[in-house]
């Protein structure tokens, strides 16, 4: 475990950021990170500063263009709880306050706050968002199998609130400190239904509380009064059955139930008392009134309501225990056995709380962070967790005010690695076991320590936000420092890298621990994968994977033209869909393939049977023979090919086809920059070298060109436009026929060929034919990523951009990516970028036309890579 970053607050005369108390963190799915920091601002006068309650969120890759939220809480903020698809935020305060928030313009650095609910004075102690009823499990052991279903399944766990014909309800639940539990549902048409209930009849102080949900859709609340020596009380919360607007099914067994239902648009809550425990250390003699104070309550995990960890302190030090909820049979007296068959049948059974492990006596917890990745902790796959070496998801981190950082098994409690805090400012942590070191960190006594953490959502990245307010990213090492193999880390590496895939879920934090060397093993083993698949998650994975491989390509100098090719690829992709999606079959109730597939179909047809072929022995070179097997002939000629197309499934009104045409022009300048580079491709470390082995590739670039063809028949003003030094030169003639015999090179039904000589003589003349335009596709990388394969950590600065390339960007035309046109050297639209892969495009439409809206309005929330969205000024454009 060692440091990657430092991101700290600029110091200014009048104002400075401070860490709230209580601190609290959120990491989502999509790598970003929010929390809390209060903002003082000094009165002139001398008299009392003013305080700002703020929520500051920022993407882990630009940790400097943090958003700060002038949240509006009057008090403190106690809860932050990102929505399952991380794209939404809920944050609660001590005034009993709690607003969703959301992306304003679908940009991570603006947010706005729609909606909102209250318990008037009541403070939140635990919030969490109602269950979808999505889970997916991790099987460790088949990490090397070759099918993603094998690897990654389907969980079945019901949602928490069902609409009419089972769609999961959004909404979210909350308990505060007068035991009340309250619970907000949004109704399909955006209003509240907002209800509440008391958790148990006799209403008592709770201090601490945390949410589970069930595998039966129900609620698990398990709170304490902050004492030791009083229990922790678990409470179900559960729906019954309602052939209404909203329905649930109640679970058999939990601990205090809480039943959720919606009849007649009103929302009720019904609870139930399940079994409670008190902590080992209060009945250990020696322990009994060391540790008078429960600090940490936490489930291991969101979808487990059975594991609860417990973390007891005093002013000095602290205990943690871990405690599992088991089935045990009831012993009954033989006599009642005997005069009760239904009792004799089965021996009936209790829910009893059994301790699992405690730790020794530690220093002082000041933060606990609990792996959101969904492996199964049962014996068996602890075993082969072992066995495998691989440790993401099986180490909780506890943060001690000494400033160091444990990792523990999250069942046995034993330390799998430790990081020193004040090592952390200047380089990385000792590895367990290293006394020396131990008795160097510990003499000084550093002042610094962490108030929050939080764990990625791979359990390869840790953040900790420490008492002055200084956000830490740390990387989590797969192997928890053990010295492992290449092979057996890159097959760490590919199996996190393929749920992400599989998920949607954001692969930066595995990025941080992937070296330059091992980009082209992971680039090729991640396509051996991919190509294993069947057809139809092919399909669906398909822009994924050359999203992931970008990503990975960036990180190395040796690869960053094959990210060139890959972003390419992504746009070629959009294109394709995009345009194909205009084509309407001529008869709408024809049973035949789509115009697109069919399009497809005949353009991969590359020869003919029966064709004529000429007799070339002796005098008779002029009569004709009918040969009966089909003979090779490729379809250069792109006219002989529209021949086979119903051309009237392509006709289109001549607006859309104009709006279009800086897409179609991209189109053919791509193909002219590729086939005049066709010479000079015998190194990989030119951009278009992996589309000159891409057969699907070139073949939809065919594809696109036919269309092309056809629509400029209708609309010549659609046209590519081409710069040649002949005024009868066919270009768009020319360069099919040249794409096709590269084509014909790699397609995939064939082995592949090297391009003959005499298409790499053609392709030499094609500069004194057409003017090559110059291609910049590869976006402009300003992320942290890039800059931290070393070991030594960055320093950065909250609001301080970090410079871009100032070579590459002095005096170069800005180019819109998304739309494919030049915004000039000094571009004064607002504009915004990827966070993922650096896509720049402007913010407002500047086009008029529904054909160029409905392109952007595919990219309205998501970038071609799947990246978010942030805004950017025109300078960085």
């Amino acid at each position: 475990m060692d440091l990657a970053y430092v991101c700290e607050w600029e110091r200014r005369p009048k104002s400075t950021h401070c860490p709230s108390v209580p601190l609290v963190c959120s990491w989502s799915c999509r790598n970003l990170v929010a929390f809390t920091a209060d903002l003082k601002n000094e009165d002139d006068g001398g008299g009392e500063p003013d305080v700002s309650h703020m929520i500051h969120i920022m993407d882990t890759e630009h940790p400097w263009d943090v958003y700060s939220i002038s949240s509006g809480h009057a008090e403190v903020i106690s809860c932050l709880e990102w929505d399952q698809s991380g794209s939404r935020l809920l944050s609660a305060d001590g005034d009993g306050h709690i607003k969703c928030w959301s992306m304003s313009e679908h940009l991570v650095n603006s947010w706005e706050s729609l909606l909102s609910s209250c318990v008037e004075g009541d403070p939140v102690v635990a919030l969490s968002w109602l269950h979808n009823g999505v889970k997916l499990a991790l099987h460790v052991e088949m990490s090397g199998s070759t099918n993603f279903g094998e690897k990654f399944s389907r969980v079945k766990f019901s949602p928490s609130l069902t609409l009419f014909g089972g769609k999961p309800m959004e909404g979210w639940l909350a308990v505060t400190v007068s035991g009340l539990v309250t619970v907000s549902l949004l109704k399909p048409g955006g209003a509240l239904l907002t209800a509440s209930e008391s958790l148990c009849r006799l209403r008592g102080r709770v201090a601490l509380a945390d949410i589970a949900f069930t595998g039966g859709g129900n609620i698990v609340v398990a709170a304490t009064d902050g004492s030791s020596a009083s229990p922790v009380q678990f409470y179900k919360v559960t729906r019954r059955r309602r052939a209404l607007r909203a329905r649930s099914r109640p679970l058999a067994r939990v601990p205090f139930q809480v039943v959720v239902s919606v009849v007649s648009e009103k929302c009720r809550i019904d609870t139930e008392l399940l079994p409670s425990l008190f902590l080992r250390c209060t009945t250990d003699p020696l322990r009994r009134d060391k540790y008078p104070a429960v600090t940490h309550l936490k489930f291991l995990t969101r979808e487990n309501s059975e594991q609860v960890l417990l973390c007891a302190s005093n002013q000095s030090g602290s205990i943690v225990e871990c405690w599992s909820l088991r089935k045990e049979g009831l012993p009954v007296n033989n006599i009642f056995q005997h005069r009760s068959p239904v009792v004799g049948e089965k021996q009936p059974t209790i829910l009893k709380w059994r301790i699992l492990t405690t730790t020794n006596d530690l220093e002082r917890v000041s933060a606990v962070a609990l792996p959101k990745l969904p492996i199964s902790i049962s014996n068996t796959d602890l075993k082969v967790a072992s066995d495998t070496k691989f440790c993401p998801g099986l180490g909780l981190a506890l943060a001690f005010h000494d400033g160091t950082i444990q990792i523990l098994h999250r069942l046995s409690l034993h330390t799998m690695g430790v990081f020193y805090g004040s090592a952390g400012a200047g380089g990385p942590g000792q590895r367990p076991g290293d006394e020396s070191a131990v008795k160097r960190q510990r003499t000084g006594a550093p002042a610094l320590h962490f108030k929050a953490l939080q764990f990625s959502w791979t359990s390869l990245a840790l953040a900790g936000v420490d008492n002055h307010g200084k956000l830490h990213m740390l990387r989590v090492s797969p192997s928890m420092g053990q010295v492992l193999e290449m092979n057996t880390t890159l097959r760490h590496l590919l199996f996190l890298l393929e749920y992400c895939m599989v998920t949607g879920y954001d692969w930066w934090d595995v990025l941080l621990h992937v070296q330059p060397g091992m980009v082209h093993n992971l680039v090729d083993k991640l396509h051996e994968e991919y190509m294993r698949q069947n057809q139809a998650l092919q399909q669906v994975l398909a822009t994924r994977i050359v999203a992931v491989k970008a990503s990975l390509c960036k990180l190395s100098t040796a690869t960053a033209a094959r990210a060139c090719d890959f972003h390419a690829k992504l746009l070629l992709i959009a294109i394709s869909s995009t345009l194909k999606s205009l084509l309407r079959p001529h008869v709408l109730n024809t049973p035949d393939k789509s115009p697109g597939d069919r399009l497809s179909e005949i353009c991969a047809k590359n020869m003919d049977s029966g064709e004529t072929a000429t007799a070339r022995a002796g005098g008779f070179r002029h009569v004709p023979v009918r040969v009966p097997v089909p003979v090779p002939v490729a379809r250069a000629d792109i006219d002989k090919v529209m021949i086979n197309l119903k051309t009237e499934e392509f006709v289109l009104d001549g607006d859309p086809l104009q709006s279009l045409q800086q897409l179609i022009q991209w189109l053919g300048d791509f193909v002219l920059y590729l086939l005049a580079n066709l010479p000079n491709q015998g190194s990989v470390v030119r951009p278009g070298f992996g589309f000159m082995r891409d057969g699907a590739s070139l073949g939809m670039l065919r594809e696109m060109l036919v269309m092309i063809r056809i629509w400029g028949l209708l609309k010549p003003g659609c046209l590519p436009t081409f710069t040649a030094t002949s005024d009868s030169q066919d270009s768009l003639q020319l360069l099919f026929r040249l794409l096709t015999k590269l084509w014909l090179c790699c397609r995939e039904d064939a082995p592949p060929q090297d391009p003959d000589e005499s298409l790499i003589d053609e392709c030499c003349l094609l500069p004194s034919q057409l003017l090559v335009p110059a291609m910049d596709w590869l976006p402009v990388n300003d992320g942290v990523i890039v800059k931290l394969q070393g070991k030594q950590p960055i320093r950065l600065q909250f609001g301080k951009t970090a410079a871009p390339d100032a070579g590459r960007m002095a005096g170069c035309q800005r180019t819109d990516n998304l739309r494919c046109v030049h915004m000039g050297v000094c571009p004064t639209e607002e504009s915004k970028a990827c966070t993922r892969c650096g896509c720049v495009t402007m913010l407002r439409s500047p086009n008029k036309s529904n054909a160029m809206k409905q392109w952007e309005q595919r990219w309205i929330k998501n970038c071609l890579c799947g990246g978010l969205w942030r805004r950017i000024p025109p300078a960085l454009a």
